[in-house]
């Protein structure tokens, strides 16, 4: 899978099929649009490709926005790959670009640069100086530009709209669960593992402190979790606090991960946090006594997982 970070496209990735879109967490329903595009990239012997933007757009205009990602760029990528994409356009979403009028980005970019030959978008799909640009103006232009608009129905089930922001709600209210369903696949959380400030290991359960960066904010709390090296495909059975430790009067959210049976060096390590249950809410104990009886006690539970 070629991955590009311009409209400077190889001739070969030319008059293909584009999704565009920020395929936040490539759900259930973003798989169901790629299945889709599959079938046509079978019928007509094209390519598929993906046109997505970074930052993404709603981050990009407002700034107060953090924590927002189901998934990084690079997960999202090896998905994306796995569901049949043969290139990935990803364009920094910078000021200059924000301003480009509609018209300019189907004439000059889709037809000009990229030669699109389908392009699947959702139906509330915005583009161009302030949003002017929509589906209908898409649908316009198909005949003039050579390109046809394939406008998916949205997967729902349980009268629910499968969406990237359904999927953020429900890590938000703990319901793991049902967001892994909806994946597909275990949501997880990757970075670095950094020096924190030791209270793990002084009330006797050492920890791997990571830095969640943008990603949603899970509902705070303990989950039992499996932990993958880069070196090493073999998981690690783990037990995970995500949140601002109370107790302790942390300010700033924090993902400490504790694995069974590990002895071993793992700072500046590069792990995946794959979550498989959610345990309990995250609280303030009285003591570090509280706290270490609570933890044995999400052990048992964790383990079990």
């Amino acid at each position: 899978m070629k991955l590009y970070k311009n409209f400077n496209i190889s001739k070969n990735h030319k008059r293909s099929i584009i999704l565009i879109g920020n395929f936040d967490g490539v759900h259930t329903g973003h798989q169901k649009l790629f299945k889709l595009a599959n079938t046509y990239k079978k019928k007509f012997n094209l390519n598929i490709g993906v046109l997505t933007f970074e930052p993404m757009p709603k981050m990009f205009f407002n700034k107060n926005i953090k924590n927002f990602r189901i998934s990084s760029i690079s997960q999202k990528n090896i998905i994306l790959k796995s569901l049949g994409v043969d290139f990935i356009i990803t364009k920094r979403f910078d000021k200059k670009f924000s301003k480009i009028k509609s018209e300019f980005f189907i004439k000059e970019i889709l037809s000009k640069k990229l030669e699109v030959k389908y392009i699947f978008v959702s139906n509330n799909f915005k583009f161009g100086n302030k949003r002017e640009g929509d589906v209908n103006q898409l649908i316009k232009n198909e005949k003039i530009y050579n390109y046809k608009i394939i406008k998916p129905l949205p997967l729902i089930l349980s009268q629910k709209v499968i969406s990237s922001t359904y999927i953020r709600s429900l890590l938000e209210r703990g319901n793991l669960k049902k967001t892994n369903k909806l994946l597909r696949r275990n949501w997880s959380i990757e970075g670095i593992v950094q020096k924190g400030r030791q209270q793990g290991k002084k009330i006797g359960f050492p920890t791997c402190n990571i830095d969640i960066k943008d990603y949603v904010i899970a509902m705070p709390g303990v989950y039992a979790v499996k932990v993958k090296q880069k070196s090493s495909n073999k998981p690690l059975k783990a037990i995970a606090n995500l949140g601002y430790r109370p107790t302790f009067d942390q300010k700033k959210i924090l993902l400490e991960v504790h694995i069974f049976n590990f002895s071993g060096n793992l700072y500046n390590k590069y792990l995946s946090i794959e979550f498989i249950k959610f345990i309990r809410k995250e609280k303030k104990f009285k003591n570090v006594n509280q706290l270490r009886k609570q933890i044995q006690s999400d052990l048992k539970v964790a383990i079990k997982s």
